[in-house]
Order: C-alpha cells, then structure tokens, then sequence
C-alpha cells in the first residue's frame, strides 16, 4: 500500500540512488511581489520543495509547474496557486552533497487550510519520477502532525496519517 508522507518528511527515490525530496515549510506567508487579484479573500501560503542529490554524479532536476499540485480541505479541492510569486526549478544540475528549492504561493479559504495535500512528480535528466503525497496543515510543525495530541484535536488527515506511520514504526522496533 502507498502512504503519503507527512510534511517535513524526507522521500528517497530507489530509481535513482541517492536522491531524496521534500515538502517543508508549510507557513502563512504573503507573496513577494504582491497578492493576485483572482485571490481576493483567500489566504495565502507557502511551501517549499527540497531536492537534495546524495549519490556519486549531477542530476539534472526538472520541478515546474504543473509537476506540483496541492490540495486544501476534507475534499480535496484544489488551491489557487500563484504562478507568477512561485519560483521553480528548471533544468538545474544538482551536484552531489548539493539541494535545489522550488518555493511555491498558494491560497484558499481559511477554514480549508488545516489539511494539505501537496503531490510531485519530480522529472530527473528527462525521466519521470513516480509522483508522491505529502500531507499536513497549517499550524501544524514540519514533521510533527500529531505529536501536540495533548493540545490539539486528533481529527486530521495530517494527525491520522502520522499517529498510522508512528504506530507501524513503533511495532517494527518493538
């Protein structure tokens, strides 16, 4: 069975060894050059896609638009992503021991913003990679979802799927 990670989580790809992606830093954030008009009365944020190639040669990375797709709510609806604040990798060599970052703006209804989905497919020297799912919510820390069950409600998709890989990985080192 799939699984989705959880934002913050680190992705490794068997197909090329040695590279590993993530979703990290889901925040509030107004874009750099100003909100767009088609936004008006969403809110806006940010979240950052890291590859980081840990294997012996350069890849040449491919992270455009329409290879991240996110989305916000219960039902999945998708963001209004705001191309125009966004900045993407396109055609970077990334050497060994190096990262790239794509920062993407996006934007919803408050309300729908406690659960996001963000899914890349991330295309390395011209192949397609298989796409992957992280999962998370703003308010929540990279990496965390459900570790504050004592302050927060257990009720998210963000919560359920970090309690569901804590409790495979407790019973794996039991």
């Amino acid at each position: 069975m799939y699984e989705p990670n959880v934002v913050g989580d680190w992705h490794e790809y068997d197909e090329h060894a040695g590279l590993r992606v993530r979703v990290h830093r889901l925040e509030p954030a107004e874009p750099p050059r100003g909100r767009d008009d088609a936004a008006e009365g969403l809110t806006y944020f940010c979240v950052r896609v890291t590859v980081e190639n840990r294997g012996a040669r350069h890849l040449g990375i491919h992270l455009e638009d329409g290879q991240i797709d996110v989305r916000i709510g219960p039902d999945g609806e998708s963001a209004f992503l705001d191309w125009r604040n966004s900045q993407f990798v396109e055609g970077f060599d990334v050497y060994p021991l190096r990262r790239v970052t794509a920062v993407l703006y996006a934007a919803g209804p408050e309300a729908s913003l406690r659960q996001v989905d963000v899914q890349v497919q991330l295309r390395v020297d011209e192949e397609w990679a298989d796409r992957r799912l992280w999962t998370g919510g703003l308010g929540l820390p990279d990496g965390s979802a459900g570790t504050l069950s004592g302050t927060m409600r257990d009720d998210g998709l963000a919560h359920q799927v970090s309690a569901f890989l804590r409790d495979q990985a407790e019973e794996g080192t039991a």
